[in-house]
This record gives C-alpha cells, sequence and structure tokens, in this order.
C-alpha cells in the first residue's frame, strides 16, 4: 500500500510533537510521512528528508519521513504565527495533490488553527471539511466521527445552533444518510449499513408537542429512503441512542448537529476518536482534536487518537482496493 500524507496543521500546537511521536509507535507497523517544516519537529526527532512521497515506505525505519517545506516566520509554541499560515495551507493542498494522482493512499490532517489561517491568509472555511470538499471538487461532504465503541455523523456541522433548524432541509439530510451509507459500505466493509436517525427537538419532538420537524422533515425522509432499501430507525430521542445496548443495534448513528453527535463519541471514547470525511474521492482521516496550544512544546499531548487517525486511513484505504 502507498504512504498516507499526514499534514502539518497548525505548526505551533501539538501537530509537529505528534508527528514524531507517531512515528516513534508505527515505524514497524505502517508507512506514512509528514509535510512541514523540519525545524518545527521537536529536538532531537530523528527524520529522513525525502523527495517523493515513494520514498517514505524505506525511510520509516530510520526516522520519520518528512516532505519539506520551508515557513517563514518565527514558530513560537501556543502563539500561532499568522505568517505560517499560507504554507500551512500549501500542505493540505500538496496533500490532496498526492492522494489524487496516486501518490499517497490516504490523507491524515493535524489539527489546524482557523483564526491563524483567516487571520494571516484569508481563510474563508469554516473547517478543514469544507476546505476539502472544494479541493476535491465534491458536491458534498460529510463529517463522521468514528471509534470502536460509535460511529457518529451530525447533519449540520459548523454553524451556530440558532440556525440549524433553517439548514436542516430533507436534501441535505437525504444526502448525508446516502453518503454515510455508501461510506460504510466503501470503506468500512459492512455489507448492509444499519442507521440510526436521532430526532432533532428533545424526545424526538413528543409528537409534535416540542416541535414538529420530526413529523414534517425527518420521519418522511426516512420513509423514501426505507422504500430504496436503507435499514433506517428513527427519528429517535438522541438521549437514548448512545448507551451501549443502543449501540449494539446500528452501524452508525445520523445526528441532526454538532454537539448532538461529538458530546457523545468524546464522552465515551475521547483519546482514540478520528474525524473521518466522507463524499471526498479520497480518503481523509483527522484525530478528534484541536491545536491544544495550552501545553504545545511541553511533550506531554498523547499521540493516540493520530495513531488511530493513521491506522483508521490504512484500513479504509485496504477496503477500498479490496476486490
Amino acid at each position: 500500500m502507498k504512504p498516507i500524507a499526514l499534514t502539518c496543521g497548525e505548526p505551533s500546537g501539538v501537530g509537529p510533537e505528534l508527528a514524531a511521536k507517531a512515528w516513534g509507535t508505527l515505524r514497524d507497523r505502517l508507512s506514512f510521512f509528514w509535510i512541514g517544516d523540519p525545524s518545527h519537529l521537536p529536538a532531537g526527532t530523528r527524520h529522513v528528508v525525502i523527495e517523493a512521497a515513494s520514498q517514505a515506505p524505506g525511510a520509516m525505519a530510520s526516522g520519520l519521513p518528512v516532505l519539506a517545506r520551508t515557513f517563514h516566520g518565527a514558530l513560537t509554541p501556543g502563539t500561532p504565527n499568522p505568517q505560517h499560515a499560507a504554507s500551512v495551507i500549501a500542505s493540505i493542498e500538496t496533500a490532496v495533490a498526492l492522494v489524487r494522482q496516486g501518490d499517497a493512499s490516504a490523507l491524515c490532517t493535524a489539527p489546524i488553527h482557523k483564526k491563524a489561517l483567516q487571520d494571516g491568509a484569508g481563510f474563508a472555511f469554516p473547517g478543514h471539511t469544507e476546505f476539502l470538499a472544494t479541493l476535491a471538487g465534491a458536491d458534498r461532504a460529510v463529517m463522521m466521527l468514528v471509534s470502536e465503541v460509535l460511529r457518529v455523523v451530525p447533519v449540520t456541522i459548523h454553524i451556530p445552533l440558532a440556525d440549524v433548524t433553517g439548514a436542516l432541509t430533507p436534501g441535505l439530510l437525504a444526502d448525508t444518510i446516502r453518503i454515510t451509507h455508501d461510506a460504510l459500505i466503501r470503506d468500512f466493509g459492512i455489507r448492509a449499513p444499519r442507521l440510526a436517525v436521532a430526532g432533532l427537538n428533545p424526545h424526538a419532538g413528543e409528537g409534535g408537542k416540542m416541535g414538529r420537524q420530526e413529523i414534517d422533515l425527518i420521519a418522511p425522509v426516512l420513509d423514501r429512503l426505507r422504500a430504496d432499501g436503507l435499514d433506517l430507525t428513527g427519528p429517535l430521542s438522541a438521549d437514548t441512542m448512545f448507551h451501549a445496548a443502543a449501540r449494539a443495534g446500528y452501524d452508525a448513528a445520523i445526528a441532526m448537529y454538532h454537539d448532538q453527535a461529538l458530546i457523545p463519541i468524546k464522552t465515551l471514547d475521547f483519546d482514540r476518536g478520528v474525524n473521518v470525511t466522507l463524499g471526498l474521492p479520497f480518503i481523509r482521516t483527522s484525530p478528534d482534536h484541536g491545536t491544544a496550544l495550552d501545553i504545545a512544546g511541553r511533550g506531554v499531548a498523547s499521540p493516540t487518537s493520530t495513531i488511530e487517525a493513521l491506522f483508521l486511513a490504512a484500513r479504509m484505504a485496504a477496503a477500498r482496493e479490496a476486490p
């Protein structure tokens, strides 16, 4: 399998040290390369500068393979430098190009600092997911959070809670469910996916007493998709969907908004959660945490989620290549 491309993310955050720690754990188990400035890696990090992605597998035994890029401006752990913004964005663009042309098997992205990208390069996207969709020319990208105990997808993502009801449309919901269903088959090897769909309101609207979105919007979409052969349950009360017995009944949960999806998985498996972008023509995973500026440079950040993200990228790539 081709190596995985790992972007640098925010240089002043924990991304560089997590890349180094991930190499220390994975160097005999899978191959990946890091795109960034070698001077940003922790002092003493064993690394090998490579000229092409194809050199990464052979370099893994000697050090972290680095596709080197020069960043302008000083690096201070914990303090983002807007001068780095253009190079951070370029590292993502480079990784996407390498995956799309077949030089890398998948993309794994370290966390970015959106304000620094906005201040330094006019970054016009709410986050990685939307930017990657634009780079890929995808009509729609879907965010899935994955761990050993739960897969969950929010229909609406990075918008204020007050805007959710206006953004939630039958078309958006149907597209999200179909993209999730297809990805479970293609990328996770689940032949007949079972999806549980949350309601929007408390108690799934309680028969219309606490809102009618379940009756007027969600249920009709589910009925149409069931008629097409999808295995769906819902709309369900979200507060009863995530205990162990409930999770045993589905392969992924569809939530209506960001926190309805992320609170359960971060509560159940905070360290091992992985962010996956569905609906792209390539595989993209990311650790399910932010830049952790408060602990950057101290060497205490856990690489667990980054390691899980790399492992999941490899498993998904293998699933796509399977006959």
